[in-house]
């Protein structure tokens, strides 16, 4: 064996489809795939599922001649990285689930557990648009909003799995309700969701947050004020993360961010604009795109590796 057939099983579990691969550990993808979820039959099926598509990429592996050594599984919701258990999850409905033993038993390898954003946010820094910053906040903005910030290669997790939870600043104090049951909360007003369902409220016709922002850089007013509300809220949060981590780049990827200049250009204006003796950090798109999560679930089981074996 050489070290260029070694692989990593690596999956990215969201509430609808799996994004699944091996990973070289240069970062490099040799094959990839993709599977529905299916939540809705459970999370026992879901758990089934993912050990089956583990076990089974782990044997296309080696049927095509390499070795796998690792794997690594990304989650959304909290997650207890230390212990590898799923703890919650609204989208996939895990409950107190200890994914990675299970995993490991199933698959006999080395294996990590993590949370989603925090290993898209971990790839993003190693591999992608936050590559040789050091210290990196990457904010995923899509239905909801969180964030990873990573220093060194290394995503903060927190004391108790939560860490990143940037969507859940309070930015409207006497803005609308968030789903966990708090007015004002970033994503309740910045999300790409809460985009779309503020227009709908004042336009009374439904719209993607796309296309509110395509009908803004058309000049529609209604559609430039609910943008530039959101855009000033994200200011504001980004703001607040500046505070906080004093990072060199912060990278913006989910759903939003496909947006491109339209978001990018007034967001760089109105963060500069909040910023006092704080150092602006640069700001930029993601640039792994939906393979961040796969290939961060493989970096982290990379580093359990790493300390497994000293």
């Amino acid at each position: 064996m050489t070290p260029g057939d070694e692989v990593v099983v690596a999956l990215d579990v969201g509430g609808t489809g799996m994004k699944c691969a091996l990973v070289r550990p240069d970062g490099a993808t040799v094959h990839a795939e993709r599977h529905a979820t299916d939540a809705a039959r459970g999370p026992e099926a879901v758990v089934g599922t993912i050990l089956d598509v583990a076990e089974g990429l782990a044997g296309k592996a080696r049927a095509d001649g390499r070795t796998p050594v690792a794997c690594g599984i990304a989650v959304p919701g909290v997650v207890d990285e230390a212990r590898g258990v799923a703890v919650w999850s609204a989208n996939v409905g895990f409950r107190d689930v200890p994914l990675r033993d299970l995993a490991r038993e199933r698959l006999g390898l080395p294996t990590a557990l993590g949370h989603d954003v925090r290993v898209g946010g971990l790839a993003e820094a190693r591999l992608g648009a936050g590559r040789d910053a050091g210290h990196v906040l990457f904010v995923a903005i899509g239905t909801g909003i969180a964030a990873a910030h990573v220093v060194d290669g290394s995503a903060a997790v927190g004391a108790h799995g939560a860490a990143g939870e940037i969507g859940h600043i309070l930015v409207r104090p006497d803005g609308p309700p968030c789903g966990c049951g708090r007015p004002g909360c970033l994503e309740s007003v910045a999300s790409a969701s809460a985009i779309g369902r503020r227009y709908a409220e004042l336009a009374g016709a439904p719209a993607t947050a796309a296309e509110v922002a395509d009908r803004a850089a058309a000049g529609e007013p209604l559609a430039g004020r609910v943008w530039r509300e959101a855009v000033e809220a994200l200011a504001d949060g980004l703001a607040t993360g500046q505070a906080l981590f004093d990072v060199a780049t912060i990278v913006i990827g989910g759903g939003l961010a496909q947006a491109g200049p339209r978001l990018f250009d007034p967001l760089r204006t109105a963060l500069r604009e909040r910023l006092t003796f704080h150092r602006e950090p640069r700001l930029v798109a993601a640039a792994l795109g939906d393979e961040a999560g796969c290939l961060g679930a493989a970096l982290l089981a990379l580093d359990t590796l790493a300390k497994e074996s000293r």
